[in-house]
Parts: C-alpha cells; sequence; structure tokens
C-alpha cells in the first residue's frame, strides 16, 4: 500500500469516527437529558461516554491500518474501509447499550428519591369515613347489633 492510500484510508477513517461520536454526543445528550435525573449529569455522563467511543475505535482504526489487505491500493484502502465499518458500527451498538444503561439507573435513582421525599397528607383523606353514631367517639364507631339479635320480630 502506497502512502497516498495509506493516508486516504486514515484520513476517510477519522472523519468517520468523527462524525459518528458527534452523532451519538447530540443525540445521547438530548436521551440523558430526558430522563429523570439531573440535565447536567446526563450531559456529563454523555461526555464521558463520547470520548471513550472516540479513543477506542480511533486506536481500532490504527491497528487496522496496519494489517495487510489486498496487493493493490484500492482494495486494500476499500477492504480496510469494510472492517472500519464494521467495528465502527458494533462500537455504536455498544455505546448505545451503554447510554440506555446510564438512563435506566437514573430513572430507578430518581424513583427511589421520590419514594424517600416525604408525602404531603390530606386532612380530608385523614377525616372519618363514615359518621360516628350519636355518642360514640373515634374514627370508627361500633357497629350496630345484626337485626337478628335484636328485632321485635321473631324469626322462627
Amino acid at each position: 500500500m502506497t502512502t497516498n492510500a495509506y493516508l486516504s484510508f486514515l484520513a476517510i477513517g477519522v472523519a468517520l469516527v468523527l462524525i459518528d461520536g458527534q452523532i451519538i454526543y447530540r443525540s445521547g445528550r438530548r436521551y440523558l437529558e430526558n430522563s429523570y435525573g439531573d440535565p447536567a449529569a446526563g450531559a456529563s455522563m454523555t461526555r464521558l461516554v463520547t470520548v471513550l467511543f472516540h479513543l477506542a475505535t480511533l486506536g481500532v482504526l490504527a491497528l487496522v491500518s496496519t494489517i495487510d489487505m489486498g496487493g493493490s491500493d484500492l482494495p486494500g484502502v476499500v477492504g480496510r474501509l469494510g472492517v472500519l465499518l464494521l467495528i465502527l458500527a458494533l462500537a455504536h451498538a455498544i455505546t448505545l447499550g451503554v447510554l440506555s444503561r446510564i438512563r435506566g439507573e437514573q430513572e430507578v435513582e430518581a424513583v427511589v428519591q421520590r419514594r424517600g421525599a416525604p408525602q404531603r397528607v390530606d386532612p380530608e383523606l385523614q377525616a372519618p369515613t363514615v359518621t360516628p353514631v350519636p355518642g360514640q367517639e373515634g374514627r370508627y364507631p361500633n357497629v350496630s347489633p345484626s337485626i337478628e339479635h335484636q328485632t321485635p320480630y321473631s324469626a322462627q
């Protein structure tokens, strides 16, 4: 592979990695900011995940560029770009899985925080459910005896 073919592969590869990384960053930031967690924390986590994506894929790009694929320049560049695109797709899927997991953890944390917060109790909900019989005090009045036991009629 000539120097021109090698440099053109690296230029195309770096451009693909940077474009995909920016897509992940922009959409991932919105994805995590719209979750129940803190928007600033979502943006920060997206930035960290995107930096990891860039470092890993640029490292793979450097390794793929050293592999010998084909005798002439054009098939070698096309073969390397094919391998790079497959690896880039895999890295993209892994990054989306990481962002999805972070969002799930943020939602769980938000639910736990809401459960731990003191809830306001409506005074109407604590009022008696029935009106007590005159002379009986408290929330739960005594129930009157059944008709079978206190009636002038007999059930014979």
